[in-house]
C-alpha cells in the first residue's frame, strides 16, 4: 500500500468534504425513509477485475458522516481484485452508511480505474528501463488523487504542476526567442529545479542538450530519431517519449532506449470501475 504524504491527507479532508456537500447539501431526505436507530451490514464488490485504489477516501467520506459505521477492508490499495470479489465491510448506523455510499464509491471507481490502467501500462514495460508517468491532464481537483493512483498502479508522478519544474514547450520557446534564451532564464528563475524541454527535431534536442537542459522531451518522434537521439547524448541528459502514446506503441518505444514516457490517458481517460455495494440479510 502506497503510504499518504501528510499534504494529500489534509487534501483528502477538504476534497470529501466538498463532495459531502455537493451531495447532501441540506440533507439525504431519503434516508430518513430509515428509522434512525437501523443498522445494517453491507459489502462492496467489483463487478469487473480492478485495481484497488481509494481507501483513505473512503475511510474519510465515513468519518465525516460521524464515525457510525465500521470498515473492514479485505485488501488494500494495490491489490488485485476479481469479478465479484468482496473487499470491503461496511457495518452500523443504515443511514450513514446510505447516505455516505455514492460519495464513497465516486472515489473508489474513479481511482481505481485509474490505478487499474497504469497497471496494465506498466506491466507492458516492467522487464525494460522505462518508467511510465501521468501528466497534468487530471480532472480538475482531482489532481493529487489520481496521480496518487497512478503510483499505486506502479507509475510514477510526472511534476505535480506549473511550481515543481520546468517543461519548456514551442510557445514558451517562441515567447523567450530560442531555446538557450529559455533555459538560462530557467536556471536563473529557480536554480535546482528540474528543466525539461519538449523537441519537436533532432535539431532542436541538439539545442537542448547543448543549452543545459534536464530532460529532453520527444514529442511525435519516429522511432528511428528517438533512437538517434538517445544514442548520441546517452548519459548526458534524460529523455521521455510523448504523443498518441497507446499499449500498442509502448513496447517499440522502451526498445528505443527513452527513460520515461509520459501518457495523458492514465487520468484524462477517465472510466469507472463498476462497483457495488450490496446489503447484507442477517
Amino acid at each position: 500500500m502506497t503510504l499518504l504524504s501528510a499534504p494529500l491527507t489534509k487534501h483528502i479532508q477538504s476534497q470529501v468534504a466538498f463532495a459531502l456537500e455537493e451531495d447532501i447539501d441540506s440533507g439525504d431526505i431519503t434516508a430518513q425513509l430509515i428509522p434512525d436507530e437501523q443498522t445494517i451490514k453491507a459489502t462492496v464488490i467489483s463487478r469487473e477485475p480492478a485495481i484497488l485504489c481509494g481507501q483513505a477516501w473512503v475511510n474519510e467520506v465515513f468519518a465525516q458522516l460521524g464515525n457510525k459505521v465500521s470498515l473492514k477492508w479485505h485488501n488494500q490499495d494495490g491489490d488485485e481484485l476479481t469479478i465479484n470479489q468482496p473487499f470491503l465491510t461496511i457495518e452500523g448506523h443504515a443511514r450513514t452508511i446510505l447516505t455516505g455510499e455514492r460519495t464513497a464509491l465516486n472515489f473508489l471507481q474513479t481511482l481505481s480505474y485509474t490505478a487499474t490502467v497504469t497497471k496494465e501500462y506498466s506491466d507492458i514495460v516492467q522487464n525494460t528501463q522505462l518508467t511510465i508517468l501521468d501528466t497534468r491532464k487530471t480532472l480538475p481537483g482531482m489532481r493529487q488523487a489520481q496521480k496518487y493512483a497512478v503510483t499505486v498502479g506502479g507509475g510514477k508522478n510526472h511534476r505535480m504542476g506549473l511550481f515543481d519544474a520546468f517543461l519548456i514547450k514551442e510557445n514558451h520557446i517562441m515567447a523567450a526567442g530560442s531555446i538557450a534564451n529559455a533555459v538560462t532564464m530557467a536556471q536563473k528563475i529557480a536554480p535546482g529545479k528540474i528543466i525539461e524541454v519538449e523537441t519537436e527535431n533532432l535539431e532542436e534536442v541538439t539545442m537542448a542538450v547543448h543549452a543545459g537542459a534536464d530532460i529532453i522531451m520527444l514529442d511525435n518522434f519516429s522511432y528511428e530519431d528517438m533512437s538517434t537521439a538517445v544514442s548520441s547524448f546517452k548519459g548526458q541528459v534524460k529523455f521521455e517519449a510523448s504523443g498518441n502514446m497507446d499499449k500498442e506503441r509502448l513496447l517499440r518505444v522502451a526498445q528505443t532506449g527513452v527513460d520515461f514516457v509520459s501518457i495523458g490517458a492514465l487520468t484524462k481517460h477517465v472510466q469507472a470501475i463498476d462497483l457495488s455495494l450490496r446489503v447484507i440479510q442477517e
